[in-house]
């Protein structure tokens, strides 16, 4: 195959597929808080931190692992600054000790936290100023998770790198050349051996957190209701398993998972249907990988056009994803791969995401039976018609329609679910 489009999706698969503990948006700000005060090199003793309306929105409602139940920015930045090594960079809190946690809760309420919202526009943007005495640091996050653009101490740079608010991805691969055909071709002809331990380390991760979550009581227990109330069969397990792994997530689980676009409920959403299906099928191990490879690039696809945050809900996305990797294990065509993506847009493309929370497990539920579905559709001669509201002529033009009015015309709507989140930021 063209191997500028093969290494261009290798690239973007080990872009994409990263290890993280907790939810990415309050990893980030834990992670530039304890770059901040790597930086001032001493406790700080006021804190000023300013992010975009998506963080507030993503970072308010999620436990943060490590902290003892604590939620919102303040207690992500906290537990950065008390007990996070910056360089782990999204598995930041990953070593906070038991006895860290008093300390935590003590730092919050002894220091003065100043928390306001951004003006720039990035949309996805963490700027965190400490001061101890006479000294400060800066430290700005922008586009993505790990894109430090700014070091600063005691008013000198360390760091200013030039950054743009079109950013909202790693920018090694050319995703321009992301299209279903081809990573379907990719999925049939990489190298394993290029990609075998992204995804060898997806598979080990994703299914603990799913097993945790499905032991032990987190959250609503989305996962958990599935199974027992409408059984453990493949379908039901599919989704009951991706559910569960976002109830243990979302709730203060320091089990780590594998991120895909930046969204650790993106990768459980896009790799444990896949995941369960295979295991059910009885498929190969090489299959198996070749449908998560499958899965994850649709889903980066999909996410490419529509930016790392939004008011879309990026579960859809994976969902997506996950159906064409079923469809794969179940020996569907790429006419069938692409005829699921466009059946499961037309689903649920109105899913919307008001921030990072329990209920994202039943919205991945949600969103793994629309995967499902449209692969059945697709497998039974069954697709929606060119026209039927945004779909396209073709699935890349479905995707293109999609991500508009996820980028453009929902921005309305993501400053109005703002407005309602933040009222209170703490």
């Amino acid at each position: 195959m063209d191997e500028k489009v093969y290494e261009s999706c290798v690239t973007a698969l080990k872009e994409e597929l990263l290890p993280a503990m907790g939810c990415t948006e309050p990893i980030a700000v834990a992670y530039a808080a304890a770059y901040a005060r790597h930086t001032l090199g001493e406790l700080p003793e006021r804190v000023e931190i300013s992010v975009s309306g998506n963080i507030l929105k993503n970072v308010k409602g999620v436990v943060v692992p490590g902290t003892g139940g604590l939620k919102g920015v303040i207690s992500a930045a906290a537990a950065g600054i008390v007990a996070g090594d910056h360089a782990l960079q999204l598995e930041v809190i990953s070593k906070v000790a038991p006895e860290d946690i008093a300390k935590i809760k003590e730092y919050v309420l002894n220091t003065e936290f100043i928390v306001s919202q951004s003006r720039t526009d990035c949309i996805f943007d963490i700027l965190i100023s400490a001061s101890a005495g006479a000294h400060s640091a800066q430290v700005r996050i922008a586009g993505h998770h790990t894109n430090v653009v700014l070091v600063k101490k005691d008013g000198k740079d360390i760091l200013n790198k030039q950054f743009t608010g079109e950013q909202t991805a790693p920018q090694g691969a050319d995703r321009s050349l992301l299209t279903v055909e081809n990573i379907y071709e990719f999925a049939e002809r990489v190298e394993l051996s290029d990609v075998s331990e992204l995804l060898e380390r997806q598979i080990a991760y994703n299914s603990a957190i799913a097993e945790e979550g499905l032991k032990n009581d987190y959250g609503a227990r989305i996962g958990k209701i599935i199974l027992k109330t409408f059984g453990g069969d493949v379908f039901n397990l599919a989704k009951g398993a991706a559910a569960a792994g976002s109830d243990a997530r979302m709730n203060g689980c320091a089990l780590p998972v594998v991120i895909v676009s930046g969204s650790g409920n993106q990768g459980i959403t896009a790799s444990l249907p896949v995941i369960v299906f295979a295991r059910h099928l009885g498929a190969p191990h090489e299959k198996l990988l070749r449908a998560l490879v499958l899965s994850d690039l649709i889903t980066i696809h999909l996410k490419t056009g529509i930016g790392r945050l939004s008011a879309y809900c990026g579960a859809v996305s994976a969902g997506c994803g996950a159906g064409a990797g079923v469809c794969y294990l179940s020996g569907g065509s790429a006419e069938q791969i692409s005829a699921t993506i466009h059946n499961a847009l037309a689903i649920d493309s109105g899913l919307i995401c008001d921030g990072a929370k329990s209920s994202c497990a039943a919205k991945i539920a949600s969103a793994v039976e629309a995967g499902l579905l449209g692969m059945e559709m697709s497998l039974n001669g069954s697709v929606f018609s060119s026209g039927d509201g945004i779909m396209g002529e073709c699935v890349e033009n479905t995707i293109d329609n999609v991500c508009d009015v996820a980028r453009i015309g929902m921005r309305e709507t993501d400053e109005e679910i703002i407005r309602l989140m933040i009222k209170n930021i703490r």
